[in-house]
């Protein structure tokens, strides 16, 4: 199957107003496998009044920090969404329990795993919910899908790019969009 290109569907969003979330896949549950479950997540995201604005290719890794675990499909898309950071949280939560999502033990093997990565500007603890996210910074598996759609990107904790950001990446240095 081919690489789906980045999809740009409603013209170059400004950066500064991005709602980042990354998806991730490393036990196909129900689903034919991964990419078939992402898929759906992706359809999912709609009815739940997340607009996806753009959207990565899938990229393969091993899973971390645990490379005998089943390897991961992840992706990053851009939304659009009226929620505010907690209630979108909420519903990412509703949609990952909707796929089967266990939370066993951490980093243990999941059917879905999204991450708000970064809602707009904001930066710091907002009672408890910490933007944007403080550690995918340095995943390339985040990084390097984000890179795709929006390099320009600007981590406002370090000031760098997301183009800038994956390629000094630490974790996840083997992924690469899936085939």
């Amino acid at each position: 199957m081919d690489v789906p290109p980045p999809v740009e569907i409603d013209g170059e969003p400004e950066p500064d107003s991005l709602v980042i979330v990354a998806l991730g896949c490393n036990d196909k549950g129900s689903w034919k496998d991964c990419r078939e479950a992402l898929e759906a997540a992706l359809a999912r995201f709609r009815c739940e009044g997340v607009d996806v604005v753009a959207r990565s290719a899938w990229w393969a890794s091993a899973a971390w920090p645990d490379p005998t675990d089943p390897p991961f499909l992840n992706g990053v898309v851009l939304v659009r969404t009226a929620h505010e950071p907690h209630a979108l949280m909420a519903t990412l939560g509703r949609i990952e329990d909707a796929f089967g999502r266990q939370r066993s033990t951490a980093n243990a093997p999941r059917t879905l795993d999204l991450d708000l990565i970064a809602y707009g500007r904001l930066s710091g603890d907002l009672d408890g919910l910490i933007l944007p996210h403080p550690r995918a910074h340095d995943r390339l598996f985040v990084m390097g899908p984000l890179a795709e759609i929006a390099p320009d990107w600007i981590d406002p904790v370090s000031g760098r790019s997301a183009a800038e950001l994956a390629e000094t990446a630490g974790v996840g240095r083997d992924a690469r969009p899936a085939m």
